[in-house]
């Protein structure tokens, strides 16, 4: 008579499977309904912790299933394999996240110049949803900002300011960056080479050699408001907008230019536009973009 023995089966397991995928799924379809569709950040920041919350509790069970499988030789080890491969991705975002947060600093917002950071030309504005932040960027942020970055500064570059913006304007585009204003520069959109030109007019011949603008001095210190102009007309301010590759989150950028004698001063502003926490993106999207930067510029960048 041929003995038969039943091996118990381990719900564990089986359920982690199920508990896995939805995981994997869930956390799918918010990255792409955040990235191509019109799912807010706040929601998105919440659905991935749900989702790895479910990732690890996956992981947990398929452990418990394998513990099965190694003792009493229970059904599900398969079950359980497949669960693990299933939370991992997940659970990686979910530790990336942790990671960063725990490690970095809590700012949203860097600067290449955190003494006096280039303004707004039209301040960033979104709805926090639950994602609240510090309205306005302390002292203490930008110390934070300095002790964890201490890499991110400004580029100081041998040229025109022209030939040096001509250089933003490409790598920006190449980085992805859609300019929206600009201060400084008529025509943010159209490239040097692509302006109209102006018709002759009659009588140009007899004041061909008149400047356009007759400058006016300004005595010394300059702290009044016409002073202000005199140095804002002398740089450019750009802003602009871009999204992370794979998340798609947005980020507002700030580049300004200030010309000072035969060189050319690069800034950079990153700010995210959620929480208070940013998780080095800012620094690394600014970071990114000025090595961009230099490598268009090689070889007249200085310190």
């Amino acid at each position: 008579m041929a003995i038969r023995f039943d091996r118990p089966v381990s719900s564990a397991a089986r359920f982690s499977r199920l508990l896995g995928a939805f995981s994997l799924v869930l956390a799918l379809a918010v990255m792409i309904a955040h990235r191509f569709g019109g799912l807010a950040t706040p929601y998105l920041v919440l659905l991935l912790i749900a989702a790895a919350g479910c990732a690890l509790l996956a992981a947990l069970l398929a452990a418990v299933g394998l513990r099965s499988l190694w003792m009493t030789g229970a059904e599900g080890g398969l079950a359980a394999l497949a669960a693990l491969i299933y939370a991992a991705f997940p659970l990686a975002l979910g530790a990336f996240a942790t990671e960063h947060y725990l490690t970095l600093p809590a700012i949203y917002d860097v600067s290449t110049d955190p003494v006096s950071a280039p303004d707004w030309l039209s301040p960033p504005k979104s709805d926090q949803i639950w994602l609240k932040r510090n309205v306005q960027v302390t002292p203490e942020d930008r110390e934070k900002q300095m002790v964890a970055y201490p890499e991110l500064t400004g580029r100081r570059y041998e040229g025109a300011l022209d030939r040096v913006l001509e250089a933003v304007r490409k790598v920006a585009k190449q980085s992805g960056i859609t300019i929206t204003r600009s201060s400084g520069d008529t025509e943010p959109g159209r490239e040097p080479e692509d302006k109209p030109v102006k018709p002759p007019q009659p009588g140009d011949d007899a004041v061909a050699d008149a400047p356009d603008i007759i400058p006016v001095p300004t005595p010394r210190p300059y702290d009044d408001d016409v002073a202000k102009l005199i140095r804002g007309a002398n740089g450019v301010t750009l802003q602009g907008t871009t999204r992370t590759l794979i998340l798609g989150l947005r980020f507002d950028i700030l580049i300004r230019l200030r010309e000072e004698a035969e060189t050319t001063f690069v800034d950079i502003r990153v700010a995210s536009r959620y929480g208070q926490h940013d998780l080095g993106f800012s620094a690394e999207i600014a970071d990114d973009y000025l090595k961009a930067l230099d490598a268009e510029l090689l070889g007249i960048a200085g310190g």
